[in-house]
């Protein structure tokens, strides 16, 4: 997967003597309520896995609170407009952070498709895996073991969620949506039954802040675009639009359904 480098990184921000106060106590509450709300989820799943399979009815509410949380400490405006679908399906959105899984976590009951090399990034992968995302290479000959698992994770309940883009941007635009994804929707099994909601993402920086403070692309190294977000004051925020969700037996193909959430998508960005 191509990572995106169509715009520079904006200069790091010093971090002012309060800014690392921020940064301690920031991180100490936002890694204490994550991974001890992870320990309690895996003791629930103990439970709820061989009593309702790949049916989740307790954890996600788990996911969910730590992700609402996580804006509460970081300070970050979090605002919602649109419809939650409750139609069965996938939702989209287009990718610009790491906080984008907090982001669309916190509102929704969802499962992220992820590339496979996340599932073996140290504290990220473990969380990921915890909470049910699902791993795939983003490879045209493994299409058809990927329609078998999205088909039986759907089938499920499951509203799996991933980014067409295949990679994150600055978050002040959307790159054309890759159509591989799309094609496990169009089953014969599936395509009667199932709706895609897209989802824009938008972020507003903090006053004075660069517009794409929070985007994380690129050659961007974690650790030091966590410790800006940590140590931001004041922050800025975070809306999610929700679409009408779109029925995916209405679009003849794969590229016909991508285009059609990509418009809707991009349809809600503010100008750059």
């Amino acid at each position: 997967m191509s990572t995106w480098r169509g715009a520079e990184p904006p200069p790091a921000p010093p971090i002012s003597l309060a800014g690392w106060v921020r940064v301690v106590w920031r991180g100490v509450a936002l890694g204490g309520v994550t991974f001890g709300c992870l320990g309690l989820l895996l003791l629930v799943r103990l439970v709820e896995r061989p009593v309702f399979g790949w049916h989740r009815p307790v954890t996600p509410f788990i996911t969910q609170f730590v992700c609402r949380m996580a804006f509460v400490i970081l300070g970050i405006g979090y605002a919602v407009r649109g419809r939650q679908m409750r139609e069965r399906g996938a939702v989209v959105a287009n990718h610009a952070s790491w906080l984008d899984i907090f982001a669309l976590n916190a509102r929704k009951r969802i499962y992220f498709v992820s590339k496979a090399e996340v599932a073996g990034w140290p504290g990220i992968g473990w969380l990921a895996r915890a909470t049910g995302t699902v791993f795939i290479n983003r490879d045209r000959r493994e299409a058809k073991a990927h329609n078998h698992v999205f088909e039986d994770r759907l089938k499920a309940g499951h509203k799996l969620l991933f980014f067409p883009e295949g990679t994150s941007t600055d978050g002040r635009r959307v790159l054309p949506f890759k159509t591989t994804l799309f094609a496990a929707f169009l089953t014969q099994e599936l395509k009667d039954i199932l709706h895609i909601q897209p989802v824009t993402v938008i972020y507003a920086a903090p006053p004075g802040a660069h517009p794409a403070f929070y985007g994380w692309w690129g050659d961007m190294g974690f650790g030091a675009h966590l410790l800006n977000v940590l140590a931001a004051r004041p922050q800025g925020g975070v809306e999610l639009v929700y679409h009408a969700p779109l029925r995916v037996a209405d679009y003849p193909d794969r590229k016909a359904l991508a285009r059609a959430c990509e418009d809707a998508v991009r349809s809600a960005m503010p100008p750059a």
